[in-house]
């Protein structure tokens, strides 16, 4: 080998067949740099081989330190690799550990060790994990993503599954990150591979979806737990914080508080009560507003709202144009925190076909079983709050059965109520969350036991015959947030009256579904005596006789179908209370019309109406 095979090399001509074979020689050819050139020294030393002899052995050496060169360089690749980092110029956030991948600010490239160029790129702009969040309810995990577009950092918190798949990270070109489907897959690995690289240096946060009492904590107020809820929510996850001056806002109160008006009083008792159901074990029910307009019903559910979050229109409370799954996923979310609704008459179409239901499901405290696309089951929305709501009239004018009823408080609001409405307006505007947050305060000190024994207390002085036992516990919860609120927040002795919040209670009788059945069919024949007289051509519901309502069964049916009470359950309930007729066993009882006999209903009225007198054989039957 001469001066042009490289410098300190052996002249090929001297080449023994020891020193042919030998790994120093081997070693020289394959430090050198250029394929080419070195491709022509093995050519040359294969045929030198060749003239002595030991071609055979040459080429097995060859072979086997081409192995054990490409096994060399792997482990120098992987060690450097290893040693790789994140290289940022501005130092926000803490290098990372980044593998065979080049990260700095020009974007994240891909290192070929086989070429040694970085021209794969995975993303034209830094990005890199940074945070992962473990969800309480659903143990399902988020990411956010640090990255840096126009010279500006962002982070982004999306669902796990979006940087797992190519065809799902693409959405994030949405979000401004730089990423098409040729460089999603590039993108997913890095991600990934970075992740796997860090695990022990990436935090994993615990998160919640929900408000209230998560784990001993209270969100949002404590920190610890974050929030990684559905974006739609963000808003009033954003709204429920303090702002502005606590002294005035408390001042506003207790000016309001010393006028000892009772429909403010309750209400703000009412929203603070949301937060202690889940402690005391109480059932989810609804606090209703109702009265005349401009009466001050807005600014009192406004006034409630402060005491947690912004008032502000759009920010924390909503209204009724929503739908069912809507109401569901707003109480499920704000789980211990209270719902707040405004104006009843604000009723969607849909809503208004299913408002008996919907107040149903607010007071249930859980939502709807559904399935999902994999179906499988889907988490159920719970909750432990209480919904405040306001409008012309009692919410309950707009349902009929009992259990709906049951649920709910009614306050009726007098004329003008409120005192200086838009000096208070402006206050609470500007001023708000602090209450909410001293409050939260104070039943971490008190404790369980000292606040479930107050409610008991409460309970046993509101527990009556007459009255229903779940709305006397649900006044009573309500009275023990406002003996907390005003001995520890406001301490000015300005308790609500147990008497007056009495109330509040519905009688029994008035509850129950049977007893308005009654009234509302006795209301029906009063309403309708044309339709029991001989003389009125229309068509028949049956006649007055001697105290008694004889109905057709057809008619019967048709009453109870439009005020939407059970037929079986108020026939039963009627003969108990020796309000019925019957005959051989059955509900009816038979009667002669026009000569023929039919079944009716015979129901005694408390009142006889003035009708004309009928005779049986003169009335014609209305129906087949």
């Amino acid at each position: 080998m001469g001066q042009e095979e490289g410098e300190g090399m052996v002249p090929l001509n001297q080449l023994t067949k020891e020193t042919i074979l030998s790994s120093k020689v081997l070693a020289e050819v394959f430090d050198q740099e250029d394929e080419l050139y070195r491709a022509e020294l093995l050519a040359s030393l294969s045929m030198r081989a060749t003239e002595l002899k030991v071609k055979t052995e040459f080429r097995e050496m060859v072979r086997v330190y081409k192995k054990v060169d490409s096994e060399t360089k792997k482990k120098k690749q992987k060690t450097a690799m290893a040693e790789n980092w994140t290289h940022f110029s501005d130092h926000k956030y803490e290098p990372m550990k980044c593998g065979q991948w080049i990260v700095t600010d020009e974007g994240v490239r891909l290192y070929d060790p086989q070429s040694g160029r970085q021209d794969v790129i995975a993303c034209r702009h830094p990005i890199i994990p940074v945070r992962r969040m473990q969800n309480l309810q659903t143990e399902e995990e988020q990411v956010t993503l640090a990255f840096k577009r126009n010279g500006r950092w962002r982070e982004l918190t999306i669902p796990k599954t979006t940087v797992t798949k190519a065809s799902k990270i693409c959405d994030l070109s949405a979000r401004s990150i730089l990423v098409t489907s040729e460089s999603a897959k590039l993108l997913v690995r890095y991600l990934a591979d970075v992740e796997a690289d860090n695990e022990e240096n990436i935090p994993v946060i615990l998160s919640s979806s929900k408000m209230g009492w998560i784990r001993g904590k209270f969100l949002p107020y404590d920190t610890g737990i974050e929030f990684d809820g559905a974006a739609r929510f963000r808003q009033i996850y954003e709204s429920i914080q303090s702002h502005g001056s606590r002294e005035k806002w408390y001042q506003r109160v207790l000016d309001l508080r010393k006028k000892r008006c009772f429909e403010i009083q309750f209400m703000m008792a009412a929203s603070f009560a949301s937060v202690l159901i889940s402690i005391i074990g109480g059932l989810p029910f609804m606090v209703d507003l109702w009265g005349q307009t401009e009466g001050g019903k807005s600014v009192t559910l406004l006034l409630a709202t402060s005491i947690w979050a912004n008032p502000n229109k759009g920010m924390y409370y909503r209204d009724y144009a929503s739908t069912d799954v809507g109401f569901e996923a707003l109480a499920d979310f704000l789980n211990h925190l209270p719902v707040v609704l405004d104006d009843t008459s604000k009723r969607c179409q849909s809503v208004e076909k299913r408002f008996e239901e919907i107040i149903y499901n607010l007071c249930s405290g859980k939502g709807k079983t559904r399935s999902n696309k994999e179906l499988g089951i889907n988490r159920e929305n719970v909750w432990e709050c209480i919904t405040l709501t306001n409008g012309e009239k009692p919410i309950t004018s707009y349902v009929s059965q009992g259990g709906a009823i049951n649920r709910v408080l009614e306050v009726e609001a007098g004329e003008h109520f409120f005192p200086d409405p838009q000096g208070t307006m402006d206050t609470i505007k500007h001023n708000y969350g602090f209450a909410g947050m001293d409050f939260i305060d104070v039943l971490k000190d008190m404790g369980k036991e000292e606040i479930c024994r107050i409610q008991k207390e409460l309970q046993a002085e509101l527990m009556n015959d007459d009255k229903m036992q779940k709305q006397a516990i649900s006044l009573s919860i309500v009275l023990t947030a406002d003996k907390i609120a005003t001995e520890r927040l406001f301490k000015d002795g300005e308790y609500i009256s147990v008497d007056e919040a009495k109330e509040v209670l519905v009688d029994r009788n008035e509850l129950s579904d049977n007893e308005r059945c009654y009234r509302f069919i006795l209301d029906k024949v009063n309403m309708n005596e044309h339709r029991f007289d001989a003389t009125t051509k229309c068509e028949k519901w049956g006649m007055i006789q001697k105290g008694y309502a004889l109905i057709f069964n057809a008619a019967f049916d048709e009453l109870c179908r439009e005020g939407e009470f059970s037929k079986k359950s108020f026939l039963s309930w009627a003969n108990r209370k020796g309000l019925l007729q019957t005959q051989g066993g059955q509900m009816t009882k038979n009667k002669k019309v026009g000569g023929s006999t039919v079944r009716c209903v015979w129901l005694r009225i408390e009142e006889e109406p003035e009708f004309v007198p009928v005779e049986s054989e003169q009335m014609e039957i209305p129906f087949d």
